[in-house]
């Protein structure tokens, strides 16, 4: 009697689980975006954007990274970071690799600050594997308080 519910055309349970492989990696596990950047995840290096009253702060997370190898500059609001991870496994023709979960090569990621970001003014420090870049806000735009006479 439940014999015809085992038999569906092709691998039905195997359809759902692509599906929502796909799902989760489009929209993360809690079915929400992950960011509104349109940047998929894993991206590398993982970029964090915020602001205090006086800066905007970018802290890039790029662990294994020679800081004399980054690039940084800004043109036009843009933020550009570039740089190079060395892989570290073995180059010669003896070894095999099965899985290669951490990133190798070069990358790039552009940030796009505010209006208010003052490109003149900018600080970068890296630091056990995390580059923090922090761009202070231009004094015209910043509250002041006006007296009246």
């Amino acid at each position: 009697m439940y014999e015809s519910l085992l038999n569906f055309p092709g691998d039905f349970f195997a359809d759902f689980d692509r599906l929502q492989r796909e799902a989760d990696r489009l929209f993360g596990a809690s079915g929400l975006p992950a960011s509104i950047r349109p940047t998929g995840r894993g991206a590398f290096p993982a970029v964090n954007i915020g602001t205090t009253a006086d800066t905007v702060e970018v802290v890039v997370l790029a662990p294994g990274i020679d800081p004399s190898t980054l690039e940084l500059s800004i043109d036009k609001g843009l933020l550009v970071i570039a740089g190079e991870r060395k892989s570290e496994l073995p180059q010669d023709d003896k070894s095999t690799c099965y899985a290669r979960e951490r990133f190798a090569g070069e990358f790039k990621r552009v940030v796009t600050l505010p209006e208010d970001a003052d490109p003149q003014r900018v600080d970068a420090t890296y630091r056990d594997g995390v580059l923090r870049v922090t761009v202070q806000k231009r004094e015209s735009s910043k509250p002041r308080r006006i007296q009246v006479s």
